[in-house]
């Protein structure tokens, strides 16, 4: 099984250009003013250029109007949309039917009823993103490099579609695969030196382990 990896936050033509020599499958911009790893859209539109033919552009918005959202996609040509605020299953309809894209909705994760608000997104959303529960404290919804129990995802639905976000780093990826089974995976603090700040080797660290993950697997 073919396995997505998303690395998000991505400020820099360094970052990207390791992401993608390592077979990144997405490469996450986002848009939120109290994130370190905030960017503008003009920024973003020129860093998705190299992606382009290699990795899907995915743009990360948290309770976006159609006005940012429209600078957005006119700045960027994302590739896909990534909600993760406290969108409704009819604002998803509404950013999928304005911009003809792809959305990922993100749900913050701590138990297993979580999970079950996913049934009203179904019809709607293309793929799902799991993420922990911030902090106490935290104005982040992501990045917060806190990870939740990842054995909960192994009774889901084998058709749902998803990634598992949320506190990854090199050392417990192969944790987490083993026991979330996930078709996707999506990692932004856990290669970074400090908040915001991307980290080459972290990130090439991060890829070998889940390909040792994977072998091991096999």
């Amino acid at each position: 099984m073919n396995l997505d990896v998303k690395i998000c936050g991505l400020k820099t033509p360094e970052a990207i250009d390791v992401s993608l020599r390592n077979g990144a499958s997405h490469v996450g911009f986002i848009f939120f003013a109290k994130s370190p790893r905030n960017v503008e859209p003009a920024l973003a539109g020129a860093l998705r250029g190299a992606a382009r033919g290699r990795a899907r552009a995915v743009a990360v918005t948290v309770d976006a109007d159609d006005a940012f959202l429209d600078a957005i996609v006119k700045a960027m040509a994302p590739d896909m949309v990534q909600l993760h605020g406290k969108e409704t299953p009819a604002r998803v309809a509404e950013v999928k039917a304005r911009y003809g894209l792809p959305v990922m909705k993100a749900f913050s994760v701590s138990e297993a009823a979580d999970l079950e608000r996913i049934e009203q997104f179904r019809h709607v959303a293309d793929r799902f993103l799991f993420d922990a529960k911030p902090p106490a404290g935290s104005e982040l919804p992501g990045g917060n490099g806190v990870s939740f129990d990842w054995s909960l995802l192994a009774a889901l639905d084998r058709n749902v579609d998803y990634m598992l976000s949320g506190g990854l780093n090199a050392a417990n990826i192969g944790d987490a695969l083993r026991l979330a089974k996930p078709p996707g995976i999506d990692i932004s603090s856990g290669v970074e030196r400090a908040p915001g700040v991307k980290d080459a080797a972290l990130i090439e660290q991060f890829f070998e382990a889940v390909r040792t993950a994977r072998a091991t697997a096999a």
